[in-house]
């Protein structure tokens, strides 16, 4: 991750609310095991989930199988990236692992495609929004057209929300990623009530697929609620035994976002009948209302909706941020540099502002939930070949460190499973997606191919005579 070592970063496009160990009332440097679990779990969880279970319902419940490959190969994730985090803690994450094995051009398009996939988890949590905000304003997701505008209307108020600078960001962040991790946890524990299992049984494969086609059918819709499991290392100058520690909470962070994600959405498929939650546009509102009654949905839905606005206006600062530690370092343009006199990059939250808007444009689908599953792909594609290229760089790291044999091919087993995982889920997210990550990384090296000539110049005057 691209985000400062003092704060775990938002998680990933799949929930984003940056939880720092200050805000829970953590001492700096004494966390526990426990805590630091905690931070991981919630840093995971958040809007990103709050759509998937109307996708998977597409597909029918056989597409809850997915979530055992994912869990497994987001553990294995986890784990490469907290060894790295321990080798290499220079500012940076991903790109600075990265470039222990590839150098500069290796930190760029680290950076820039994960830099890109930021914006596309952006859009589709406006999406996510605009889903839960049609339960109240039918009109926002009428047509293809309404639904884009409205989408593009939140990015843009969240954007503009963001000019008043970092002091109220991160507290609204860390107050409304509970509007989703309070109603999904609630729905994985107390839903089974309400459970009926004849109507999980009509929904288990309505599209008649096989166990293979079935379980690989939502391998990227799955990844997306796990992405950001990396920035579990972000914490490590916090605990006191960081080398036991950070590992440990990575791998039961991730699986206890794991559970709650298969209990929320193997319950749901038994409240509610497939064909309605395949239709929903607000599936954990629907299900509380048949759970209590549509007054309680509603409520549930409020919140998703709060849940999603203050995890979009902590993305938007996030990024414009991400983009500013790269312009810090000439690998972008100056202008993302620029700070207004309340500390905001509002120049470049502007620009990503319009890269955004573009964004939400160029994916308009006939329903709001297939938008949604295109922006996932192409957000997991261009999350995952950085996921890739910094675990690559692992056995490098560990062989400059000095690590004894034992602990070495532990965590090249470990590191292997989790990028050929990768690549697995590079395969189940479609040819579109991954035409579209192969284009924007083609523009990723245009761009470095302009700028190489900075770095370059520093090497030479490096190398001794």
């Amino acid at each position: 991750m691209t985000a400062s070592t003092s704060t775990s970063t938002r998680s990933g496009i799949s929930g984003p609310a940056t939880v720092t160990s200050e805000e829970l009332g953590l001492t700096a440097k004494k966390m526990t095991l426990v805590q630091l679990t905690f931070i991981v779990a919630v840093n995971m969880m958040g809007s990103g989930i709050i759509m998937l279970p109307t996708n998977m319902a597409k597909v029918g419940a056989i597409s809850l199988l997915s979530w055992v490959v994912t869990a497994l190969g987001s553990m294995a994730i986890a784990y490469g990236f907290a060894q790295a985090g321990i080798f290499n803690q220079r500012e940076g994450g991903m790109s600075a692992y990265a470039e222990d094995a590839y150098g500069k051009p290796g930190y760029f398009i680290v950076f820039f495609l994960y830099f890109l996939s930021l914006a596309i988890g952006n859009v589709a949590i406006g999406i996510s929004a605009v889903g839960y905000l049609a339960g109240f304003f039918p009109g926002m997701s009428a047509t293809p057209i309404a639904t884009t505008l409205s989408v593009i209307g939140l990015l843009w108020l969240t954007t503009v929300a963001n000019f008043g600078g970092p002091s109220v960001t991160g507290k609204i962040g860390s107050i409304t990623v509970w509007g989703v991790l309070l109603p999904v946890g609630m729905l994985s524990f107390l839903g089974w009530f309400w459970f009926k299992g004849h109507i999980f049984a009509e929904a288990w494969n309505p599209q008649g697929l096989s166990l293979g086609a079935g379980m690989g059918s939502s391998i990227a819709l799955t990844l997306w609620a796990f992405l950001g499991m990396e920035s579990a290392a972000q914490n490590s100058s916090a605990v006191e035994n960081p080398k036991r520690d950070v590992p440990l909470a990575c791998l039961f962070g991730t699986l206890g976002a794991a559970v709650i994600y298969i209990l929320s959405t193997t319950v749901i498929q038994g409240i509610v009948p497939n064909k309605e939650l395949a239709e929903s546009t607000g599936p954990f509102g629907l299900a509380f209302s048949h759970m209590f009654n549509p007054t309680v949905g509603s409520i549930v839905m409020g919140l998703a909706v709060l849940a999603c606005l203050g995890s979009l206006l902590g993305w938007q600062f996030t990024i414009a941020m991400t983009g500013k530690s790269a312009a810090d370092q000439h690998m972008f343009p100056r202008f993302f540099s620029k700070l207004n006199r309340m500390g905001a990059p509002m120049i470049g939250m502007i620009v990503m502002g319009v890269v955004q808007t573009l964004l939400a444009l160029t994916t308009i689908s006939p329903s709001l939930s297939e938008q949604f599953g295109v922006l996932v792909n192409l957000a997991v594609v261009t999350n995952v070949i950085p996921y890739v290229i910094a675990l690559s760089a692992l056995p490098l790291m560990m062989r400059g460190a000095g690590v004894e044999r034992g602990k070495y091919r532990t965590n090249v087993i470990i590191a292997t499973v989790a990028m050929l995982y990768s690549t697995f889920a590079l395969y189940a997210s479609g040819k579109d997606a991954v035409m579209g990550g192969t284009l924007v990384m083609a523009i990723g090296f245009i761009i470095w191919g302009f700028i190489a000539y900075r770095f370059a110049a520093v090497r030479r005057a490096t190398v001794p005579a």
